[in-house]
């Protein structure tokens, strides 16, 4: 029977904690099980249930993604994303204390740390009786709560070290950080379960993390210098990626873009995702709708689901790609960039002479249920589905829904409701650069068809970590240690890897350096919350780009939020902010 988690917030004192605000709502999630399974998914559930919100747009994901450079997000129009500046100071990297979306990372960051500790409490007794599922479970929820941690190092160059909660949390930096999550994932690694599926913990999962943490302790350990990366730490990440590869268990999905479908659950290459298959009270469409264009309705079954003109890719990110493909458009040369889904009739392709004044007739006819807007890069004028001025999709004849190019209806520019959305690659914040139509969008995660709204329910689960990644991460240890030919064919590996579109997939590369390398990581693993980390490791975060010229090593860091340092002042010293804040 379905397992409802009624979970109330005692005031806990933040010091005790860490350091967070913890006015928490009821959380609701729901797993399946009875007597002591109930007990045990019931410790299991929030801590799970709460990294999707961890990992809301508007969180951590959010914080990763606009302060690299693949994405930005300017205040829209002057009417919409200015939220206070946040996302401004973000991607220039002039971010305060007092910054929201800082702020709220940290949170509920700390808060999902707090549910894995909470959980391992409620655990370990009943493993301590001999209760092996128990047992399984706080494996789990210690894995859990190294992978959080190396969140937290990895934003903020500290984590809380805290093995019950009534003790005082220890602050760790630098070296002290590493060895206690490499104890954490070393303890659990050889006998936690491995056949629970993408959204348990595994131990592939645990070695994925280990390998992450090695590729990055040069970082974690000096997040200011410039990395030194050893031959001993490199041959880690080697060893535990070739364990995760040589286990076949997992595959390359064939089709990209399969990766980040409603049906994504079963794809061969998921090792650890966030599981929104009617199973999490708080499933969302974050990461697909987020940077689509306000004017596009994704989904006909849902005439409120559309998306919200947020953040775009920066013009710097697409010449990479056009760099790397020269006089061929790299929607023609790589699988990843581009899917095409809206089946447009040639005839019909031509936008000529027309606009949404004169296009009654300019349209094809599709089964709601079976449309699908472009997947990837989406560039130029989109298609999908027509409001009326009842508010209702226009149809066909036969009942179907019509399909015409993408008419602008958001925004005070001079092209609403008489030009289509026209997608440019100019993004900054200028006033052109600012319009609601300005910049190439992301259009990655399917638009799921169980989600209404674009916000809540959806059946797509949020990729943690895939087996290309472990490829790419495979690649980098072997070119730091010397491996060249070694690292071309991992990175090669999985650019041939995509072949349901023949002529679109990737070809292999002759040779391979730590900027192509880069690149490639770029390419492939765009969009997931990688991109800052991988700057930083590659000395490439005091560049400049769009809109972007901050050079202070110092921002590499986040600031701690003021109102934790503010919690925590009651004891003399306990938390630090970060240098250059």
């Amino acid at each position: 029977m379905k397992s409802r988690i009624l979970i109330f917030l005692l005031a806990i004192n933040l010091v005790n904690w860490g350091c967070t605000d913890l006015e928490e709502e009821v959380l609701d999630e729901s797993l399946t099980g009875s007597g002591q399974a109930e007990a045990i998914s019931g410790a299991i559930a929030p801590a799970y249930g709460q990294v999707s919100w961890t990992w809301r747009h508007t969180n951590y994901y959010g914080l990763q993604l606009i302060a690299a450079d693949e994405a930005i997000l300017p205040y829209r129009g002057g009417t919409d994303w200015f939220d206070g500046g946040k996302f401004l100071a973000t991607h220039q990297h002039l971010i305060t204390p007092s910054n929201d979306l800082v702020g709220s990372s940290w949170n509920e960051l700390t808060k999902n740390v707090s549910r894995a500790l909470t959980a391992i409490e409620v655990l370990t007794p009943m493993a301590n009786d001999g209760n092996q599922e128990a047992a399984g479970a706080l494996y789990e929820m210690k894995a859990l709560r190294g992978y959080l941690n190396m969140l937290m190092l990895d934003s903020w160059g500290l984590i809380f070290k805290k093995e019950n909660s009534s003790q005082q949390s220890e602050i760790l930096r630098g070296q002290e950080a590493i060895d206690y999550m490499e104890a954490e994932l070393l303890e659990v690694v050889d006998v936690i379960n491995d056949d629970k599926g993408p959204g348990r913990l595994t131990k592939s999962a645990v070695q994925g993390f280990l390998a992450r943490l090695y590729l990055n302790a040069p970082v974690y350990r000096d997040p200011y210098g410039t990395p030194s990366f050893s031959t001993e730490e490199m041959n880690k990440v080697i060893q535990y990626c070739d364990a995760i590869i040589s286990s076949g268990k997992f595959g390359f999905s064939p089709e990209y873009f399969d990766l980040f479908n409603d049906d994504n659950n079963s794809n061969q290459e998921l090792i650890f995702a966030l599981d929104q298959r009617g199973v999490l009270n708080r499933e969302h469409s974050r990461w697909a709708y987020w940077s689509i264009a306000g004017s596009m309705f994704p989904r006909p079954e849902f005439p409120s689901a559309d998306g919200t003109d947020g953040p775009a890719f920066t013009s710097d990110f697409i010449e990479t790609w056009i760099d790397a493909y020269g006089s061929v458009d790299p929607a023609e040369a790589d699988a990843r960039f581009y899917q095409r889904k809206a089946d447009v009739p040639a005839d019909l392709q031509d936008l000529t002479g027309l606009s949404p004044l004169n296009d009654e007739d300019h349209y094809y006819c599709v089964t709601a249920e079976e449309f699908e807007i472009d997947r990837g890069v989406l560039r130029g004028v989109p298609w999908g589905p027509r409001k009326g001025t009842d508010g209702a999709f226009l149809t066909c004849d036969d009942g179907r829904t019509r399909i015409y190019p993408v008419k602008q209806i958001k925004g005070n520019g001079p092209d609403k409701d008489v030009d289509y959305v026209n997608h440019t690659m100019q993004v900054d914040f200028t006033n052109e650069g600012r319009a609601h139509k300005a910049g190439y969008r992301a259009s990655k995660y399917q638009f799921s068809h169980t989600s209404p709204n674009g916000n809540n329910y959806s059946s797509v689960d949020l990729v943690m970590m895939r087996l290309a990644e472990i490829y790419l991460m495979r690649a980098e240890a072997k070119l730091r240690n010397g491996d060249n030919a070694g690292a071309l064919a991992d990175v090669n590996a999985v650019r041939t890897s995509r072949t349901a579109r023949p002529s679109q997939t990737p070809a292999a590369l002759a040779s391979i350096d730590l900027d192509i390398l880069f690149r490639e990581r770029g390419f492939e693993l765009y969009w997931e919350g990688f991109r800052r980390g991988d700057q930083i490791r590659f000395g490439k975060y005091e560049d400049s780009w769009t809109e972007k010229t901050d050079t202070d090593v110092h921002h590499r860091l986040f600031p701690i939020p003021q109102s934790a340092i503010d919690g925590a002042s009651s004891v003399e010293g306990y938390l630090i902010q970060n240098e250059g804040y």
